[in-house]
């Protein structure tokens, strides 16, 4: 507990607010980053309301105050611990801006291997279209489903795997994980039988699978069963064409209440995977796909520190270029250098392989391949 104490206390900045008046469109982040160095250890100086059913949860109009509680800094909701009045109307503020994760909390999907392989998919659009939009009909082959049924249109995205540190032919390399666009193409084709017996095939196979990410695209309803099936789109973000995706359901349930906080530890090899809407790099408020999941510990609200690994360089001062030392050997002469501070990413959706963190802050562009550690002080 003493230890918790002082890190809140030192943590503190030193042109803190005593008291602060939650505005409309403030996040949970910025409000902690005005009494905090770092945001993400707002939960060892918050003082949660008990006597309220959402006791973590702040609104517009609230008063924030700071005050010492047995030497321990704490923050909470002026005016005791009675329960708020809350005009209608008032939303909880958002812990991060919703308008930059919404689409990936709505429409993102994680599927298994087996769901890639087997699920039911567009084979035809109505008058042979090659787009289906709005009001449209498409053929869906493999789908089992009555008259009525409301499904979901997915587009396959990505497949993620986590390639080990040795291939089985000898070739030594860095573990990473890689991200591929998934063609969902299911015949036994000449391409694809060369592509069986590739290094690249080989390499997969002794790879560890994370996972095949897909787009909800599209909402609608089946008009007549049979194979194929006939839907009638009712709602599209995108047009839809031939082996998109097809599940029953609308859309997934996802969390919006989290706190950022630091991860009990950073699960190995954890890393940026994949950008959103970038090709080369990204900054802050961007999203950023990460190779390590639920099923490794991540959970929503966890902050990472991201960094960027140092080059290799030479040293040119030690070893002349035409030194007899590096004549059989020219790595001998090379030096890594150590990691760079990136910035910070936040967790708000996780998979059970795979997760989706937005970049809070950075001071460089985050690349793909950074490696995750815990969050910087």
């Amino acid at each position: 507990m003493s230890v918790a104490v002082f890190a809140a206390d030192s943590d503190l900045r030193n042109d803190h607010p005593d008291t602060y008046v939650v505005q409309k469109g403030d996040t949970l982040w910025d409000i902690a980053g005005r009494f905090l160095n770092h945001p993400w250890l707002w939960p060892e100086i918050w003082q949660a309301n008990p006597q309220v059913q959402n006791p973590h949860l702040i609104y517009p109009g609230d008063v924030l105050s700071l005050v010492y509680l047995d030497g321990r800094p704490i923050v909470g909701v002026q005016g005791g611990f009675g329960p708020r009045v809350r005009r209608e109307g008032d939303e909880a503020i958002n812990t991060i801006p919703l308008s930059r994760v919404e689409p990936f909390l709505q429409k993102m999907r994680m599927l298994s291997s087996e769901e890639a392989a087997t699920l039911p998919y567009v084979l035809a659009l109505e008058e042979d279209r090659l787009r289906g939009a709005e009001g449209q009909l498409a053929y869906v082959r493999g789908l089992d489903a009555p008259v009525g049924t409301r499904v979901t249109v997915l587009r396959p995205m990505h497949v993620y795997y986590d390639v080990p540190d040795h291939y089985s032919w000898g070739n030594n390399v860095e573990k990473h994980t890689e991200a591929y666009e998934w063609s969902n193409e299911r015949g036994h084709t000449l391409t694809g039988f060369w592509d069986s017996i590739s290094a690249e095939h080989w390499k997969h196979r002794k790879s560890d699978y994370l996972g095949h990410e897909a787009m909800e695209i599209a909402q609608g309803e089946v008009l007549r069963g049979g194979d194929p099936t006939t839907i009638l789109v009712q709602y599209g973000d995108q047009e839809i064409k031939e082996s998109d995706l097809v599940v029953v359901g609308g859309v997934q349930p996802f969390d919006l209440t989290f706190t950022p906080r630091p991860p009990p530890e950073v699960p190995a090899n954890m890393r940026v995977v994949a950008f959103t809407d970038a090709l080369n790099a990204v900054g802050p408020n961007q999203v950023v796909a990460l190779s390590r999941g639920a099923a490794d510990g991540v959970e929503n609200g966890h902050v990472f520190s991201i960094f960027h690994p140092g080059e290799v360089v030479r040293d040119d001062t030690a070893y002349a270029d035409d030194d007899v030392r590096t004549v059989f050997n020219k790595s001998k002469a090379d030096v890594q250098l150590p990691e760079e501070f990136v910035g910070h990413v936040m967790i708000f959706r996780t998979f059970d392989r795979l997760s989706y963190g937005l970049v809070m802050e950075g001071i460089r562009p985050v690349h793909l391949y950074d490696t995750l550690h815990p969050p910087a002080k």
